[in-house]
């Protein structure tokens, strides 16, 4: 499994890749903006994520319409619904709104509330079919 991290709290993201890192390789950026660009550059090479780990709150871009840039690229390049990258939104604020905001408007696959745990990580990686 290919992973991008997106997450701008250092902490976090070292994390997060330590968690994921069991279960294959991963990129690191710290905003939307370089995410997209990851992204674009990955399908262009070939070798595109499986899946993105995307913090909400995030300076130049934020995670919502990162996310949603995103998926754009995916419908312009006629990637399947089946086939497009598995995103999970991260964040920090447990609230009803936030939650539907990260799964309806940003057109997300689930969310992780931080402090992120392995075994619900893990949960949400079997629940898309990302591990066994």
């Amino acid at each position: 499994m290919k992973c991008l991290i997106v997450e701008d709290d250092h902490p976090s993201s070292l994390i997060m890749g330590k968690m994921i890192s069991r279960y294959g390789s991963f990129d690191a950026v710290v905003n939307g903006t370089e995410a997209i660009e990851r992204f674009r550059i990955a399908h262009e090479s070939g070798s595109p994520y499986d899946l993105i780990l995307m913090d909400i709150m995030m300076p130049e871009t934020d995670g919502l319409r990162s996310a949603l840039a995103i998926r754009e690229i995916e419908a312009h390049r006629n990637i399947s619904l089946t086939d497009r990258v598995k995103v999970i939104m991260t964040t920090a604020l447990d609230d009803p709104r936030t939650v539907m905001k990260a799964l309806y408007e940003s057109d997300a696959n689930s969310y992780l509330v931080k402090p992120i745990r392995l075994q619900k990580l893990e949960d949400e990686l079997r629940a898309l079919n990302l591990i066994s």
